[in-house]
């Protein structure tokens, strides 16, 4: 368990399932959750750092970011925002784009931003820069480090619409997505952009940190600006790559190229 600090508020990466992150949001006497897919290890990061939980933040409603908050309202009753367009049984305070919510218990607010393509009404929170201290963004299954989520409900135009909200947040903001997929994300994205000297510089990077055994996650917006082939899709390489390998037929329109590129890492 690893913890990355601001002066006033913490954030607690909390592993669960293979690959999953659970996010614990503090100041040191309370904690909002991010996407619990599983209660037990967030009751025991709570007991550990000698927190109690005063909200809940769901993105979307796959069972493993829900999964664990019937459980934890057993122990806490407390609010749960989550998407107004999903339909989630447990929340009891539906949120979507425009919205700026004030968490409970804690000096933190956050501005919702609707990111369909995932799932339909996928959500994502956004804390506002502040002073030296850089933006927060937790963005569910929308943007991973280094790729972006499968397209289960949503369409390629929608994904493209919902991942160039999160690319125009400012290059520094710290980007809290909910998987450790970021070294299988990076081997696509070397296959796509083979000549990209920031991406084989990353994948080092992230490389060394999980024989350490450490989280590859946050990553910045700025990083996944210069690596991630789902930000850099209208790169003429990776339309030109795309060609190549047979996965798209001419080089066309930028939509063409994002649909073609997730087409291939699904089978990747």
């Amino acid at each position: 368990m690893t913890i990355s600090s601001t002066h006033a508020l913490s954030i607690l990466t909390v592993p669960a399932f293979r690959d999953n992150y659970l996010w614990l949001i503090h100041d040191g006497v309370h904690a909002a959750v991010v996407d619990p897919g599983d209660a037990k290890p967030i009751l025991a990061a709570l007991k550990a750092n000698g927190l109690k939980l005063t909200a809940i933040l769901l993105t979307h409603h796959h069972a493993d970011h829900i999964g664990g908050v019937p459980e934890l309202l057993q122990h806490y009753q407390v609010p749960v925002f989550g998407p107004r367009n999903e339909t989630i049984a447990a929340v009891t305070l539906p949120v979507g784009e425009g919205k700026t919510i004030e968490v409970p218990g804690l000096a933190l607010k956050l501005n919702v931003l609707d990111v369909p393509g995932h799932t339909m009404g996928h959500i994502a929170y956004v804390r506002a820069a502040s002073g030296d201290e850089p933006a927060w963004l937790f963005c569910g299954d929308t943007l991973f480090a280094g790729g972006c989520g499968r397209l289960f409900e949503g369409t390629p135009a929608q994904m493209i619409s919902s991942l160039g909200k999160l690319a125009a947040l400012p290059d520094d903001t710290l980007v809290y997505c909910a998987h450790e997929y970021t070294l299988s994300n990076l081997r696509f994205a070397r296959v796509v952009e083979p000549d990209n000297v920031a991406l084989q510089q990353r994948v080092k990077v992230e490389t060394d940190k999980r024989e350490r055994d450490e989280p590859t996650v946050p990553s910045t917006i700025g990083i996944e600006k210069a690596t991630n082939p789902f930000l850099r899709y209208r790169e003429p390489a990776i339309a030109e790559q795309l060609v190549k390998a047979g996965r798209l037929d001419r080089i066309d329109t930028p939509l063409a190229t994002f649909t073609a590129l997730r087409l291939w890492k699904n089978d990747f």
